[in-house]
């Protein structure tokens, strides 16, 4: 069947079935997390409550006499299908089942006859057993895990979907703890009949999305998967992590969610093909996310390094190396430039040292002499905020270089307190900033590498 995600993102009304009094219960933490943003209707659905948190409680959706665009679900399996029946017959365009208790402990019979139902209604499903998903523009929180334990991140570009509600809300609580920008999320659980492909498709078409991440563990539409993925990959970037590499982990793939892993090597065969840059963790993930949503494409992988401190000019060296970049050659009119603003004991090649008294002014001269030569595809800009003469005005120095939008350009700084602070500012100017040389040389290899992809044909 056709699939409509809209009213599951952008509804107007939601019905929390199963919702309760009860501060620890799923049903309780699903309906404050609503209430505390979201601005359309709200209808608790409890047949033994008259009123909860304040809002009129109703038996069943049924009883509703409002319009319902879209239900959650947190009540135990065996009711899911008569109340899906139910908002069948309310008239319900979005499901997201919470419950868990289906074909992941083998009841298989259970979860097929609620896709019966579903799909006889043509109701699109996030789930079953699924953390559940949140979008940061229209505010629609159905994430059972309360905002005390588990943060949510701020708006940006970053979508993000989880087979596995764990994974999802570890990324989730980490993000947010970051500062990193995040447009949606979805955990979908056992994929009733809305999977990866299904998201991929929606999101491909999302104006907000910039970046795509996903946690992968398996997939019953291969080939349709690939021919998705590599039409979204040449509009937006795709990061995925696949679960199950090892023999033992595709075993506890399959106990998990009941998916088929399948062989690694396959796998990435097909990220190859369809244009999937591929993380091996989260951090990885997110990384490269960052550089892709924030920074323009460079046109080559040709990298120019300024620090004000030499050895970490090497360490960034070697680690452009190792992950395939090359340094880039200066022209003679930018080492001119820059030597004619900087002390001559700075060292004006490729990494570019301006030593350890450098201020802004240098910074300034240095990187926007940089984003004018043509032979610089990239820049990797260390701030080593220990140093006397720098202080928090080189982030506005790099903002507005990087708000030109010639170059791509990311940070790398590390250290204790103060620098650990001056990273989150860069990061709100739009500055992917990295706390170790090799991440920051691993983000411009992947943004590199999706810039080859999709002028490669």
């Amino acid at each position: 069947m056709s699939i409509n995600l809209d009213h599951i993102f952008n509804p107007r009304s939601i019905a929390v079935i199963g919702a309760s009094r009860e501060p620890d219960k799923i049903g309780h933490v699903i309906l404050r997390s609503l209430m505390h943003r979201f601005k359309g209707r709200i209808y608790p659905v409890n047949h033994k409550a008259k009123s909860i948190a304040g809002l009129k409680c109703y038996k069943s959706v049924l009883d509703i006499k409002g319009k319902v665009d879209s239900v959650v679900i947190a009540i135990p399996a065996k009711f899911v299908p008569g109340v899906m029946e139910e908002c069948g017959r309310k008239g319900v365009k979005g499901a997201v089942i919470i419950s868990g208790g289906f074909s992941e402990v083998g009841e298989v019979e259970l979860e097929e006859k609620l896709r019966k139902v579903a799909n006889k209604y043509k109701i699109p499903v996030i789930g079953p057993n699924c953390l559940g998903m949140l979008d940061n523009y229209t505010h629609v929180d159905t994430l059972f895990n309360p905002k005390y334990k588990m943060s949510r991140p701020r708006q940006g570009g970053i979508s993000f979907i989880s087979q596995s509600g764990a994974v999802g809300a570890v990324v989730m609580d980490w993000a947010g703890y970051k500062g990193f920008g995040v447009d949606k999320f979805v955990s979908y659980g056992n994929a009733l009949n809305v999977d990866e492909v299904d998201l991929l498709r929606y999101l491909g078409k999302d104006p907000k999305t910039k970046v795509i991440c996903a946690y992968f563990e398996g997939t019953r539409r291969g080939k349709e998967f690939m021919k998705v993925a590599k039409r979204v990959s040449k509009k937006k970037p795709i990061i995925a992590m696949k679960a199950g590499r090892s023999e033992a982990g595709a075993k506890a793939v399959s106990s998990h969610t009941g998916s088929l892993a399948g062989s690694d090597e396959v796998w990435d065969a097909a990220f190859k093909q369809s244009g999937i840059i591929r993380a091996k963790g989260i951090d990885d993930m997110f990384d490269y996310a960052r550089v892709l949503a924030e920074q323009p494409l460079p046109k080559g992988n040709r990298v120019a390094i300024v620090t004000n401190g030499g050895g970490f000019g090497v360490l960034a060296t070697d680690s452009c190396e190792f992950y395939g970049l090359k340094m880039a050659k200066l022209s003679k009119k930018t080492e001119r430039i820059i030597k004619a603003r900087v002390p001559a004991y700075a060292v004006v090649k490729n990494p570019i040292d301006l030593v350890g008294d450098a201020d802004r002014e240098r910074y300034e001269v240095a990187l926007n002499a940089l984003v004018e030569d043509r032979g610089v595809d990239s820049i990797i800009c260390i701030l080593l905020m220990q140093t006397a003469n720098l202080d928090s005005s080189v982030v506005d120095v790099v903002a507005e270089v990087s708000d030109q939008r010639k170059k791509t350009i990311v940070c790398s700084s590390s250290g204790g307190e103060y620098a650990n602070l001056h990273m989150k500012l860069l990061e709100e100017a739009g500055i992917p900033t990295y706390d170790t040389l090799r991440a920051a040389a691993r983000s411009l290899a992947a943004i590199t590498y999706y810039e080859d992809f999709i002028t490669s044909e």
